[in-house]
């Protein structure tokens, strides 16, 4: 059965419609979860929608209902395959500024091992906000509501 919710060039529909091979560990009608070629640390995995959504930011709330609800079971069965996990990195890169390569919303489960050595980059720029610039920002994001 043909899934009008693909697209032709994109590598993540191509591995919906198994065009191109990935290896699977979890699959039902709304998601594929699939290890990431890179496997940044052993077990590594995507989660994509089985309908072609770019990213977050075009997910309606019906969406992320019913294709965000297995990250708590896939991050699980990732946790339990590999006992010596001390946590887990669960993120999403949207749009190219924020490193996203494949323009199919996916998330990466990345487990995480007592001294594995990886950093994930993030700053702290609170010394360069006080009050007034806090509730600048907060105000800013609040209208948009």
């Amino acid at each position: 059965m043909e899934n009008k919710n693909l697209v032709d060039d994109c590598l993540f529909c191509k591995i919906i419609r198994g065009e191109v091979p990935s290896y699977t560990v979890f699959e039902n009608d709304d998601v594929k979860a699939f290890l990431d070629i890179s496997q940044v640390n052993p077990g590594h995995t995507l989660m994509i929608p089985k309908k072609h959504i770019t990213n977050l930011f075009d997910y309606t709330k019906e969406d992320v209902q019913r294709y965000l609800q297995y990250i708590p079971e896939i991050a699980n069965a990732i946790k339990k395959a590999f006992p010596n996990v001390t946590g887990m990195n669960i993120t999403t890169n949207n749009g190219k500024s924020a490193n996203q390569v494949v323009m199919h919303s996916h998330i990466h489960f990345i487990p995480r091992f007592k001294g594995d050595g990886l950093k994930l980059m993030t700053r702290n720029n609170a010394d360069q906000y006080d009050e007034a610039k806090y509730n600048e920002v907060a105000d800013k994001i609040k209208a948009q509501f």
